[in-house]
Parts: C-alpha cells; sequence; structure tokens
C-alpha cells in the first residue's frame, strides 16, 4: 500500500516505506476485499467454504516483503503444527469462523490494528506486484511448499519451472507481451510508434 522508500532511506539500512500509493496500494487493496466478499457470499462458487485474507505491506521492497514473508511462513508452520493456527495445546472452538485480519507492517509507520486470534488455514501467497520482488518471495516460500501466484509479476525469468515450480501466474510475460507487440505492428504495417510512460494507472 506503499511505495518504495527514498533512496537515502533505503540504502541506509531503514525499514521504513515511502508515501501512501493509491492506484497500486489502496485501489488493489480495496478490489481484493470485494472480490472476497462477492466469493464468499455466492453459495454456488464455494459452497460450505469461506475464503479469509490477510494483507501485508510489501513497501513494493525486498527487505520489508522478505520480512513480511518470514513472519507468513512462521504463522503458516505455526497453523499446521498445532492444526488450529493457535498456540500449542490451545483449543479451538470447531464452529469458530476462519478469518485473517489485515494488517500493515509497523516498518510503514502505520500502526496496526490487534491481532485477534483466529484459525487460519493458509492455502497460499498472492503478490509481491513487482517482478524482482516476487523472485525474492518465491525463493523462501517454494523451501516451504507455499505457492504463489503473481498477479502483476511478469518477469519471463519465473517462467522457469525448474527454479519458481511453487509460483503460477494470471498475467502473462514480458516475452509474449512483446511478441504480441510485434505482431500487432507487423499486422497494421506501422513504420513508427511511440511509447508512453506513466506512473500509476
Amino acid at each position: 500500500m506503499h511505495e518504495q522508500p527514498e533512496y537515502r532511506r533505503a540504502y541506509s539500512g531503514e525499514r521504513t516505506c515511502g508515501k501512501i500509493w493509491e492506484q497500486y496500494g489502496i485501489q488493489r487493496m480495496e478490489a481484493t476485499l470485494k472480490t472476497i466478499q462477492a466469493i464468499n457470499a455466492n453459495p454456488r462458487l464455494l459452497p460450505n467454504i469461506t475464503l479469509g485474507v490477510e494483507i501485508r505491506d510489501d513497501c513494493w521492497y525486498s527487505p520489508v516483503a522478505l520480512e513480511q514473508t518470514i513472519e507468513f511462513i512462521r504463522e503458516s508452520i505455526a497453523a499446521q503444527t498445532t492444526g488450529s493456527g493457535g498456540a500449542a495445546g490451545e483449543k479451538s472452538d470447531q464452529n469458530e469462523p476462519e478469518i485473517c485480519l489485515s494488517s500493515v507492517t509497523e516498518s510503514s509507520g502505520v500502526t496496526a490494528a490487534p491481532r485477534v486470534k483466529r484459525k487460519k488455514n493458509f492455502v497460499g501467497v498472492i503478490g509481491p506486484g513487482s517482478s524482482s520482488v516476487t523472485i525474492q518471495v518465491q525463493n523462501l516460500l517454494q523451501l516451504f511448499n507455499i505457492p504463489q501466484i503473481g498477479y502483476s509479476a511478469t518477469s519471463p525469468d519465473l517462467s522457469d519451472k525448474t527454479s519458481y515450480k511453487y509460483f503460477l501466474r494470471v498475467v502473462p510475460s514480458d516475452r509474449f507481451q512483446a511478441a504480441v507487440m510485434l505482431d500487432l505492428i507487423i499486422h497494421h504495417n506501422w513504420t513508427y510508434i511511440s511509447a508512453v510512460c506513466t506512473k500509476g494507472l
């Protein structure tokens, strides 16, 4: 939900994030929550299954993303060990709904809401958005057989299943996007094109 830290802060060892990124942060978070709500409200999609989501802010910055990934893996292992996501030996109400609360890393400068103990059943990770950060996170997740889905990571390197066997994505790699662009230019017999780059959406 936040941008990368400023150059000086990034290389000073501080794990602080930049300003809030509305397009790539807030809007995508709202879209995720709305999608989860719509799926849970439709009994025909996943009957007797309630989806939850725990949103973590990686700030599009590898050190923060890896820190969040380690914490996620720790909680995932704890959930598998205890069978309920609680402390060892803690009893859990079987009728208790499975929910995951949204949280923001303290490094972003935003105080996260107090965590409420609920049963968690982690099934995978969606994101991060950046390809370079996604690659580093995948290197950690695959050690624990945790699947990862990329929604905007388009690096061709991530197509190598021997290196990233637990990674899937819902967008084509840059290699295919470039090929489509070239085919479009050839089809229309264009001899001159202009590339426009914008920050945000």
